[in-house]
């Protein structure tokens, strides 16, 4: 309100300063003679300030015009002036109206009007750090490599956009399947920016595919550092990487480097099924099995596996099975009630030969969860306690086609492994594999089965009433395998205990030679 009554006073004190000025101009006596030429004008003092101010007028027009001629001049002979500076703006708003067209044709799928805007910008702006990486990508949808990868070879050349190009380059050649140079790139690509997620991972898979495991534990250690990896995520999968790089060193006949990474992994991730293996052999090599035991055992505790109890049984090869039976018993009295654990301690009493204790060990597993696991080891006890062919041979044919049990199975593409390795053999994805049962249908076998033969077969022997016993080994069950009928699982076996020392309770038998089958036949 203040303000606004100041602005009045002061509109008003000018105007009345300006009537004044004008009153005084317009009483005084004298006035502007000027003489040129023998020509005289005189002007009154309100004329002479007319006249004095339209001489301004004219000086400003006259400068005016001397300023655009100089700017034609300088036009013409190419300086930089305004006229070309509003050129080069209209030039600038075109180019930059064709690199956005050209960006919201590539967003709708057009690669070839991309293209062709792309073209465009590049010739108004002269920008290829802008206009390039269009080009190439919109190259790349409309299926014109060489364009593509000749674009994003120029973008090499600028310090700005070189990784853009590195980063181009490198996802072409994982397109082609050359993953050799895609390497190459990946690291060329992880020394400009090694904070970015996407060259971290592609890096990372890159060096796992290619057994690089010190090389993939740096880059592991860079995911860590830049915060893109959780750090028990960071521990498990650097377990993985020194557990894989164990088992190249021990492949290459270096034991001692080989126990130190199995150990060390073995520190990073305890509830490694493999590495607890390794870790558990390295201390049994080293002549320490209670380091060896300790280590079973706490793995035992997160998840039971038949590896472990095979770890378990090499601590002490030369034991008896009713001394295996009782060292055991620190092992199955961790997880009771867990089905691997209830299947180990069936087959340690069925090497003892205790099969009553058997079948209360195996309980209603081959009922509740039947595998070919539990099944086979159902028809091993019904054959120590001399049940009928018949009932064996019906355990024997659920067998072959129940459920392979748990396997090591790719979490990403579900393919299953026959053993554990750090990278999916179908689809090489890093660290997908777990310990789990799969799906109807699928193909591997998982390895414990391996230790447990198929009992199968019984021949009778009609002139001395006596069941001659023949063992067939275990041969791994696949789909593709053919289905043998339950006639040709019908000869009899003999249940014995195993002598392998590896194998903490699983059964065994020999075949038969030909003059005792000759004796069961007369």
């Amino acid at each position: 309100m203040l303000w606004s009554l100041l602005k009045i006073l002061l509109f008003v004190v000018l105007v009345a300063a300006l009537a004044f000025g004008a009153g005084l101009l317009m009483e005084s006596e004298h006035g502007l003679s000027i003489a040129v030429g023998g020509w005289e004008f005189s002007f009154g003092p309100l004329q002479a300030v007319i006249v004095a101010l339209i001489l301004l007028v004219v000086v400003w027009l006259v400068l005016k015009l001397a300023g655009l001629l100089v700017a034609v001049i300088k036009f013409v002979l190419g300086d930089e002036t305004a006229i070309s500076r509003y050129f080069d703006r209209n030039r600038e708003r075109r180019g930059f109206k064709a690199l956005a067209d050209g960006m919201l044709a590539l967003a709708s799928g057009d690669g070839r009007s991309a293209i062709s805007k792309a073209a465009k910008a590049e010739r108004l702006l002269n920008k290829p750090e802008l206009t390039n990486l269009l080009t190439a990508q919109a190259a790349e949808m409309s299926g014109d490599r060489r364009k593509a990868e000749a674009t994003y070879k120029a973008l090499l050349t600028d310090d700005r956009t070189r990784f853009v190009g590195v980063r181009g380059l490198m996802k072409q050649k994982l397109a082609d399947g050359d993953t050799d140079v895609a390497l190459k790139l990946a690291e060329k690509a992880f020394a400009l920016k090694p904070a970015h997620e996407e060259v971290q991972d592609t890096l990372l898979k890159l060096q796992a595919e290619k057994a690089d495991w010190k090389g993939a534990r740096k880059t592991l250690g860079a995911k860590l550092r830049h915060g893109a990896l959780p750090r028990d995520v960071h521990r498990r999968r650097d377990a993985v990487l020194a557990l894989s790089e164990a088992r190249d060193i021990l492949d290459d006949t270096g034991p001692i480097e080989a126990r130190e990474s199995a150990i060390e992994a073995n520190r990073l991730s305890p509830d490694l099924i493999p590495a607890a293996v390794m870790a558990a052999r390295s201390y049994i090599e080293q002549g320490k099995p209670r380091y060896a035991t300790r280590v079973v055992k706490k793995t035992w505790e997160v998840q039971p596996h038949p590896d472990l109890a095979t770890a378990f049984a090499e601590i002490k090869p030369e034991e008896d099975a009713q001394a295996r039976l009782k060292r055991f018993k620190a092992l199955t009295n961790l997880k009771p009630s867990h089905p691997e654990t209830r299947m180990l301690l069936t087959e340690l009493h069925i090497a003892a030969e205790d099969f009553p204790e058997a079948r209360k060990a195996l309980g209603d597993l081959a009922e509740s969860d039947p595998t070919a696991r539990s099944l086979t080891l159902m028809a091993a006890i019904e054959r120590g306690q001399g049940a009928d062919d018949v009932v064996v041979r019906g355990w024997l044919t659920k067998a072959l086609t129940a459920s392979r049990g748990p396997q090591w199975l790719c979490d990403s593409c579900g393919t299953a492994h026959g053993e554990w390795a750090p990278v999916c053999q179908n689809c090489a994805s890093f660290d997908t594999l777990s310990w789990k049962t799969a799906p109807a249908g699928a193909l591997s076998m998982p390895h414990s089965t391996e230790m447990l033969p198929l009992i199968v077969g019984a021949l009778e022997d009609k002139s001395a009433d006596e069941e001659i016993e023949e063992a067939i080994p275990v041969e791994e069950i696949t789909e593709d395998a053919p289905v043998e009928t339950p006639e040709a699982l019908s000869e009899d076996v003999d249940v014995t205990p195993t002598d392998d020392p590896t194998r903490p309770g699983i059964i065994d038998a020999e075949p038969l030679t030909e003059e005792e089958q000759r004796t069961a036949t007369n």
